[in-house]
């Protein structure tokens, strides 16, 4: 069965190893060590907390109102600026997300690269590959 470092579980759940060393010092996600030393989370219960944890939702003052409920917080990397159109690039956690809009919408945004701001993706077709 996969099994996941601390690390590597705070990637995938998008909060800091001392957020995730937290969560598993307070029990509320278990873990085992492996031969040497290292704390792991089996993957079939990082899978049952990922959900656990994206069920418990914002907080009342982060709730938004979308449709959208794929969101990707992040940052600003990039904004390449066109007559008409123009692209933002976000970091959020290990994901860059790109987005083609308007160069009127970047404006009004008031976009610009350091600054936090969420990407949300909504889709109809959503492709999953093993990895």
């Amino acid at each position: 069965m996969q099994s996941y470092t601390i690390g590597q579980a705070a990637r995938l759940l998008g909060v800091s190893p001392d957020t995730a060393r937290r969560w598993a010092d307070a029990g509320r996600v278990a873990t085992h060590r492996d031969e040497s030393g290292r704390r792991l989370i089996r993957g079939r219960d990082l899978a049952a907390f990922s959900v656990e944890v994206a069920q418990s939702g914002p907080g009342e003052e982060d709730a938004s109102y979308t449709s959208a409920r794929n969101a990707f917080p992040g940052i600003v990397t990039a904004v390449k600026l066109g007559d008409v159109a123009a692209q933002v690039e976000i970091q959020a956690g290990p994901h860059r997300l790109v987005s083609l809009l308007t160069r009127e919408a970047v404006e009004e945004l008031g976009l610009e690269v350091g600054m936090r701001a969420t990407a949300r993706v909504k889709s109809t077709s959503v492709h999953i590959d093993r990895s």
